[in-house]
């Protein structure tokens, strides 16, 4: 038998996850009926499916009831349901979940509440505030969050984690610059988020709204509340639409188009194949934003299809950027500024999209002139791709965690909060002045993961974040200027190329090699190319 049954009583024991093929060893153990707490789906799709356990149940002879419990406060009537079936089930009964806590927990209060509501409500709050049940308490589950998981689980693998996410999706964002321009598969770039969670980790489908850093608690939308001994805070950034007016109703339509959205990429190359002659915008709002090279590499590629196409010379190209500089590190400036010339785009600084008319076609934008005078400029358009504006999360922003910004607090080298040690953060949502990219996120990861064990096991930290973070700057079809810098703009390439020269290596490792990295390296937490310097 795989799973570990604990005897509560001589009626009624608990276990962890069982699977199909553990059903014929508990009839021979004994057990009359089984009581399933664990949710369908809650573990994946590595988790059995209740249906599937009810039905080797059945044909073993035993009764198979499916009271499922989620993490958090249990709520009264599931209480009551499991006296009633204490009471009618014959005995002796196993219940699990996925530890078997919550079964414990169920079998606690049914004992002690004998049958008074009150005494049961007030029980659950005792008995099921979960304070010691989770190690760690991941908010997040994109690339940092399932990253982080799985190397901590990798060093430790008895760890109970939790990984807070709402989305059933798992997104390979840096790829959808790719499917705007025809040279990836947006199906490539989405995969179920119960394929990524990792197998030891625990999912759970909700989003955070409340963090409590005095109690070590976080508080979800649908009212429970999780507790932890360590939080590892990434929930990413938040992308603001609805800030530049009149955007939303536009977007996927009237030429206007963001790669910064899943379902938006498509259309973004359905817009170039067919645009012939017109006014082509591109914008990039202030900073702080993930992939702050994306705006300018929708232009590129675009551009170059057109160059192909015979047809770039009756296109108007212009990049409006609300930055003062065409990207942040001046190293890679010159190379990227021939690729300007040779697209002939126009280049136009502090100039910030505040508005979109998308039935007239016309974008609005806030000019800042040499004086910081700001004017206003409406300019028409036949294509549009917009980069929206970027936030943190609002219940990041509005917590004890964040910084005057809305990110959350960090010391930029070790990504431990500043003021509340059992809490790390890294990727988008973090403090720390890298670019926000996966690249970052890879390397953050292993400072994080070591670091938090160090924390726990009161040892000195040994790694460090030197701010690593890398752009593959997509400048042709088939080329790429990869940009690899940490903080202060220091060059960190990993490869001996020269990092300024375009590259048709570089094209390969970032629509081939990159992407088999992260679904089989980075977020089953192998640590390829991603440890960090030992000292400071």
């Amino acid at each position: 038998m795989s799973m570990n049954i604990i005897k509560l009583d001589h009626q009624f024991s608990v276990s962890g996850q069982i699977s199909v093929d553990d059903i014929s060893a508990v009839a021979a153990a004994g057990y009359k009926s089984i009581i399933c707490n664990r949710p369908d789906y809650e573990g994946g799709e590595n988790q059995p499916h209740s249906e599937e356990l009810e039905a080797m149940a059945k044909a073993q002879g035993i009764i198979f009831i499916y009271l499922p419990v989620k993490m958090g406060a249990v709520p009264t009537e599931r209480v009551e349901a499991f006296q009633k079936l204490m009471v009618e089930l014959p005995k002796p009964v196993l219940a699990f979940c996925n530890s078997g806590r919550r079964a414990a927990a169920l079998h606690e209060m049914a004992r002690q509440s004998n049958g008074d509501k009150v005494k049961v409500q007030d029980s659950v709050i005792d008995a099921c505030n979960w304070g010691s049940a989770f190690d760690v308490v991941v908010i997040g589950g994109g690339s940092a969050g399932i990253g982080v998981t799985a190397s901590l689980l990798k060093r430790r693998p008895t760890l109970r984690i939790a990984i807070i996410e709402p989305s059933d999706r798992h997104y390979y964002q840096p790829a959808w610059t790719l499917v705007g321009a025809g040279a990836y598969d947006i199906a490539e770039t989405v995969k179920p988020m119960g394929n990524v969670i990792p197998r030891n980790a625990e999912w759970i489908q909700a989003s955070a709204t409340v963090f409590d850093p005095e109690q070590n608690k976080v508080r979800l939308d649908d009212g429970r509340v999780i507790g932890y001994r360590q939080l590892v805070v990434c929930p990413g950034i938040r992308t603001a639409w609805e800030k530049i007016e009149g955007l939303e109703e536009t977007l996927g339509k009237n030429g206007v188009t963001s790669n910064y959205r899943h379902d938006l990429a498509p259309y973004t190359w359905e817009l170039v194949q067919g645009f012939k002659s017109g006014k082509a915008i591109f914008t990039q709002p202030p900073m702080p934003i993930k992939c702050a090279g994306a705006p300018q590499k929708a232009m590129y590629l675009s551009c170059d299809h057109w160059l192909q196409a015979g047809c770039l010379e009756n296109i108007n190209v212009e990049f409006d950027t609300a930055g003062a500089v065409l990207f942040g590190v001046a190293d890679f400036v010159p190379p990227l500024m021939e690729y300007v010339r040779r697209y002939h785009a126009k280049l136009v600084f502090n100039s910030n999209l505040v508005k979109v008319d998308g039935a007239q076609k016309i974008a609005y934008f806030e000019i800042k002139d040499a004086n910081g005078t700001v004017i206003h400029e409406a300019k028409p358009f036949d294509l549009l791709h917009v980069t929206p504006p970027q936030m943190a999360p609002d219940f990041l922003r509005d917590s004890p965690l964040a910084d005057a910004s809305g990110f959350c607090k960090v010391n930029e080298k070790t990504l431990q909060h500043t003021d509340y040690a059992n809490i790390f953060s890294l990727g988008d949502a973090c403090s720390s002045p890298n670019a926000k990219t996966a690249a970052a996120a890879r390397k953050q990861i292993v400072v994080v993961a070591g670091n938090l064990l160090a924390e726990k096991e009161d040892r000195e930290f040994t790694a460090f974040y030197d701010g690593y973070g890398a752009c593959p700057l997509t400048v042709e079809n088939g080329k790429v200027v990869l940009a690899e810098f940490g903080f202060g703009g220091k060059l960190l390439p990993t490869f001996p190329l020269k990092p300024t020269v375009p590259s048709k290596l570089y094209w390969f490792l970032k629509k081939t090699v990159f992407p088999w990295i992260y679904w089989n390296g980075m977020l089953k937490g192998k640590e390829w190319l991603a440890h960090p310097r030992k000292s400071h």
